[in-house]
Formats: structure tokens, C-alpha cells, sequence
């Protein structure tokens, strides 16, 4: 396993700049997860980090060794793709150690290493069918044993549960976790899904637009993001926003309530700002606080979910546990948890926090 090193990371299309100037050190044997929306940048980077794209500008640093100018053939990663781009007319088995036998390995290491890697993963029993007549995560099981039998020294997965519904997505999840437990092999990891990220990862690096918003451990981003798009980015559902205006260290919002700042949070006299605030952070209660009109009701049995509406507009949700007595329509009262509350710069996007 090595570490990975980001310096100043650029990629162009001709005139168009998709990557801008990232830095990123990825320590050996954690899983990164790189996560944003559609668009963000965070294929092509990690096809860069593999050697399918070419960098503009800056380096790419496996253990120590710039690889920029290396094929991606001989940079010792594997890659797991969104499709599995498995050979249709090759066994299992075969498709397992099709990429040893091009390396010019030995018979007995490739038997070696493509039984150990069945044996971990648990397909043993589908070693001599085709593709074609397995499942989608059968399929992707054997699109990752074909990586570990190559004993990388980086794994990269690029949306590799996309494909697989949802009960499946979840199951395996817990299995690349408990490969990566298993190999302690650097995994960096791409996905749009923030529930992966956060379940899976060591570190996260969170892009939009060809920028790195904000890297680091995965409930540093959910407790002190870094600034708004991250706010909104991590944990589900997103978290609400309330603009208003900070006057004598309260923040009046506009929807007419208001709500008092603590020494958290630096902020400057008629500063515009958006209040940022969890679904499980604000309470139904009692007169006072902010006035919602409850649009819907989830009851899910253990939980519930408001999403109600502000005078103004504004859209919230909120998370009750257990099962919820407020029906569609009522009006009710929503107050914010203070210690749990967030808050925003409007024109940047800037956390306020003062540490």
C-alpha cells in the first residue's frame, strides 16, 4: 500500500478548465472517498490519479514517486468500474487472472492469488460461469476480485454501486469496508451518494466544480463544514437554511423570528446571513420561535419527517422520533436547537464559526 500526494492538480479541455488547482495528501491504508455532484470533477481526477487522463498541470505522487508522465499500466493501481467491464465471453476465472497472464506471472501465483481472492469474496461456487449469468453485484464482486488479485498499491472504485438497487448497495458497502479491514490497502473511492461517504470513508473529499470544498474526517464535515454547499451536501436529509440580517448579536430572520448568536460564531453588524439548522435539531413546541405551515407528514413507524414551510417560503424539514402527532396542514411552531445551529456568510458561503 502507498500514500497518495495532490500538488496543485489541473486539468483542461483545450479551453476549458474542469480541474482547478487541487492539493490533497491521502495517507497509506485509508479509504478516501471523493463524493460531489454530477459533473464535479471527481471521475476525472480519479482517472488521473490511475493514468486514463492526462494532467495539464501539477503532479501526482504514489509513495513518495511522481507518476505523471508513468502508463497506467505500470503505476500498481487497480481500478473497479461503474460497469464492471467484465469479458462477456471469459469465465470468472479467467476474467480474474486474465490481467496476471498479461504481466507474464506464473501459473501457480495466478492459481494462488485468484483462489485467495475467491475465497475472500465469496464466489467460489460461480468460478466457471460467464458474466452473463450472474447478478449485478455477483458481477461486481468478481469486477473487484479481478482488482485484488493484482495486490495494488492503490485501489480506485469509480461509482461502483450505481448499478445495484438499494438493498444490495448497502450490503456491499459493508463488504468493501470489510475488504478494505481486511487488505489495509489505500482505497480511494468515488461516488455522488453522501450516505456512502460517510459510512465507508476515513476521509472525504468534498468537490464541486473542479474544487475541493472541504477534505477531512467525515463527521469534521457534518459537525463544522466549511461552508454552506458543504452544509447542504452532508447528511440526509439536507440541512435547512433561513436567510437573515445580524443585528445587536441576533440574527433577525426574515421569516420574522429570531434567534440569539453565541461567542461560536464572528460575525459584523447588518451582516446578511443564512442560519443553517439539521432536521433532527428543531423542535415542535411551544408559542414563540418560528411559524410553519406542515405541507406533508412521513410516519415511518420509529421516525417521522415534517416538511413544512415558512410564511415566506421558506422550506423545512423537520426529524421527529417515534411516531409524530402533527397532521398535514396544521400550523405548529418549530424551535432551533441553539448549540446545534450553523451559520453562513449569504454572499460567500462562509462558515462563520470564529474557531
Amino acid at each position: 500500500m502507498s500514500n497518495l500526494t495532490l500538488r496543485d492538480v489541473h486539468k483542461s479541455y483545450g479551453p476549458v478548465d474542469v480541474i482547478h488547482g487541487i492539493d490533497m495528501e491521502i495517507a497509506s491504508g485509508d479509504f478516501c472517498v471523493f463524493v460531489g455532484p454530477s459533473g464535479c470533477g471527481k471521475s476525472t481526477l480519479l482517472r488521473m490519479i490511475a493514468g486514463l487522463e492526462d494532467i495539464t498541470a501539477g503532479d501526482v505522487a504514489i509513495g513518495g514517486d511522481v507518476v505523471n508522465h508513468i502508463p497506467a499500466a505500470q503505476r500498481g493501481l487497480a481500478m473497479v468500474f461503474q460497469s464492471y467491464a467484465l469479458y462477456p465471453h471469459m469465465s470468472v476465472r479467467q476474467n480474474m487472472s486474465f490481467g496476471l497472464e498479461n504481466l507474464k506471472m506464473s501459473r501457480a501465483e495466478i492459481t494462488e492469488r485468484v483462489a485467495e481472492a475467491a475465497r475472500m469474496l465469496q464466489i467460489e461456487p460461480l468460478m466457471d460461469r460467464k458474466p452473463g449469468q450472474l447478478s449485478g453485484g455477483q458481477r461486481q464482486r468478481i469486477a473487484i476480485g479481478r482488482a485484488v488479485v493484482r495486490e495494488p498499491r492503490i485501489f480506485l472504485f469509480d461509482e461502483p454501486l450505481s448499478n445495484l438497487d438499494a438493498e444490495l448497495r448497502v450490503a456491499m458497502r459493508a463488504e468493501i469496508a470489510e475488504l478494505h479491514r481486511r487488505l489495509k490497502n489505500t482505497m480511494i473511492y468515488v461516488t455522488h451518494d453522501q450516505v456512502e461517504a460517510m459510512t465507508m470513508a476515513d476521509k472525504i473529499a468534498v468537490l464541486r466544480l473542479g474544487v475541493v470544498e472541504q477534505f477531512g474526517k467525515p463527521l469534521d464535515l457534518f459537525n463544522t463544514p466549511a461552508n454552506r454547499f458543504v452544509a447542504g451536501f452532508i447528511g440526509s436529509p439536507s440541512m435547512n437554511f433561513l436567510k437573515g440580517t445580524v443585528r445587536d448579536g441576533t440574527v433577525m430572520l426574515d421569516n420574522g423570528a429570531s434567534q440569539a448568536l453565541d461567542n461560536r460564531f464572528a460575525t459584523r453588524e447588518g451582516q446578511t446571513v443564512e442560519l443553517g439548522i439539521r432536521a433532527g435539531d428543531l423542535i415542535v413546541g411551544d408559542p414563540g420561535g418560528i411559524r410553519v405551515t406542515v405541507n406533508t407528514v412521513e410516519q415511518l413507524g420509529a421516525e417521522s419527517y415534517l416538511y413544512c414551510q415558512t410564511d415566506v417560503g421558506e422550506q423545512i424539514t423537520v426529524h421527529e422520533s417515534g411516531q409524530s402527532g402533527v397532521g398535514r396542514g396544521d400550523e405548529v411552531r418549530l424551535h432551533i436547537n441553539a448549540g446545534a445551529m450553523h451559520l453562513f456568510d449569504l454572499d460567500s458561503g462562509q462558515s462563520c464559526r470564529s474557531d
